[in-house]
């Protein structure tokens, strides 16, 4: 499995924590990112890094309603004007994809986009975290990095998206 950044870190609420006021409003948007990037920039391309299925890790079981076991764990990496500004890492447990069939063949295809098009579609609370990137990837160097993520349900079914902004994000 890939997984370019863990995300087993100290998660804090987004709304009780101190953030950078540079990265703020995109920490704490709650639409759709991608519609957030699109309007912020020229370009914009999604590449696939890896998808592939695993058990969900023990630290991120706290974060589902119910039990989880196998995932499909997505990585991406959203491209604006060339520049890499979000690295993204989806758990899709296998029973939403099975009650979700679009999220079988995205594709390239942003799971965002996908998303708000339900009606039913809620979200957790945005937690916040800084993580540490420690080989570079992408022409990104390593360091620490602010990350979103929260558990969107669509048709009662969850899933979990951790956004990692990368220094690219700050030219939009």
């Amino acid at each position: 499995m890939s997984v370019v950044l863990s995300l087993e870190e100290a998660w804090q609420h987004a709304a009780t924590s101190l953030l950078p006021t540079s990265l703020a409003p995109w920490l704490l948007e709650s639409g759709s990112l991608t519609a957030r990037l699109k309007a912020h920039s020229t370009s914009f391309r999604l590449q696939v890094i890896a998808e592939t299925t695993a058990v969900l890790p023990h630290f991120l079981q706290a974060s589902f309603p119910k039990p989880v076991q196998q995932c499909v764990c997505r990585e991406v990496l959203m491209w604006c004007n060339e520049q890499p500004v979000v690295y993204a890492q989806s758990w899709l447990p296998e029973q939403s994809m099975q009650h979700i069939q679009a999220l079988v063949a995205l594709g390239e295809q942003p799971l965002g986009e996908l998303l708000f098009q339900f009606d039913d579609v809620s979200r957790s609370a945005i937690e916040v975290a800084q993580l540490a990137l420690t080989k570079g990837f992408a022409g990104v160097s390593p360091g620490y990095f602010w990350a979103r993520r929260s558990v969107f349900s669509v048709a009662e079914q969850p899933l979990l998206v951790a956004e990692v902004f990368l220094p690219g994000v700050l030219n939009l």
